[in-house]
C-alpha cells in the first residue's frame, strides 16, 4: 500500500524538521515547501492528501498561499492544517480557507488527532 503524501510548508528549521520526522514516523510521505507562494504549484505537482503549514513566514503571509490553494480548482479539495501561536495569523488562515488551526506546541503532540479531524471534515 502506498503511503499518503503530506505537503509540509515551513520556514523555521526546528519545528519543521520535527514535524516532518513525526509525519514519517506515523506512516506519511512528506514533501516540503518553504514559502506560501509555492503551495499551489507544489500541490498540483505532487497531489498530496493533506497540507500542513506553519503560518510564520518572513517572506509572504502564508494565508495568501492558503487562499491561492483554495482558489485553484485542482487543489481546493485538499484539507489544510495550519499551526501558529499568533491569534492574528490564525484568523487570517481560517479566513483564507484553512480547515484547522493548531498551536505551535500542540501540533507535534496531537498530530495524529489533527490529521484525523482534518481528513474527516473534508
Amino acid at each position: 500500500m502506498t503511503q499518503p503524501l503530506a505537503l509540509l510548508l515551513y520556514e523555521k528549521l526546528l519545528p519543521g524538521t520535527q514535524l516532518a520526522n513525526r509525519l514519517q514516523d506515523i506512516g506519511w510521505r512528506v514533501q516540503t515547501v518553504n514559502e506560501g507562494a509555492a503551495l499551489t504549484r507544489a500541490a498540483e505537482e505532487h497531489k498530496p492528501v493533506l497540507v500542513i503549514a506553519d503560518l510564520h513566514s518572513s517572506r509572504q503571509p502564508v494565508a495568501e498561499g492558503i487562499a491561492a490553494l483554495r482558489a485553484n480548482k485542482n487543489t481546493a479539495h485538499i484539507p489544510i492544517i495550519a499551526f501558529t501561536a499568533d491569534d492574528a495569523l490564525s484568523a487570517a488562515a481560517l479566513a483564507a480557507g484553512a480547515n484547522l488551526i493548531a498551536g505551535d506546541t500542540a501540533i507535534l503532540q496531537h498530530l495524529s488527532q489533527f490529521i484525523d479531524q482534518a481528513l474527516s471534515e473534508f
